[in-house]
């Protein structure tokens, strides 16, 4: 059965799209791997999901075509997560989200988590779309990611705790 079985209910590419993609965690694994991030146990630490819902969004992801395993060890049998061209032409939603929670879900003096400079001129970007000193279209692989520092020790903090454990 094709996805479009799935979601035949409605033509409403939104609603299928949520069908996808809808839930906080999902969208959490997908910030991650947008972020670097391969393999489970980091993603489980950033996100904060427990394994079983860790496993569960990493499978859907994969069973929608947005996400492929592969395999880095054999003994254990172990695998990284990769994002397929499917799954980066979700990226400009993530990037949407985060522009509008910059803007509406944070406090102005937090500062952005992250800075992203325009690899090709070198300036901030803000969260444009277009470079504001070059007027140039980015796209996630026209852009630098630079974690602040705030950010920064958010994440390490999560890592720190999780091997305390």
């Amino acid at each position: 059965m094709s996805m479009l079985d799935v979601t035949s209910d409605t033509v409403c590419p939104v609603a299928r799209s949520m069908d996808l993609v809808g839930d906080k965690w999902t969208i959490l694994v997908l910030r991650e791997l947008y972020m670097g991030a391969t393999r489970f146990e980091e993603m489980q630490i950033q996100t904060t999901a427990t394994p079983q819902m860790l496993t569960s969004r990493l499978k859907a992801l994969e069973a929608n075509g947005l996400v492929e395993r592969r395999p880095y060890s054999e003994k254990p049998l172990r695998y990284e997560y990769h994002l397929t061209n499917k799954g980066w032409d979700f990226y400009p939603v993530i990037y949407a989200l985060r522009a509008w929670g910059e803007k509406w879900c944070k406090n102005p003096d937090e500062g952005l988590a992250v800075h992203f400079v325009h690899r090709a001129c070198g300036h901030d970007v803000g969260v444009a779309s277009v470079c504001p000193h070059c007027g140039d279209a980015v796209e996630r692989k026209d852009l630098e990611a630079l974690i602040s520092d705030r950010f920064l020790h958010e994440r390490e903090s999560r890592r720190d705790a999780f091997k305390r454990k």
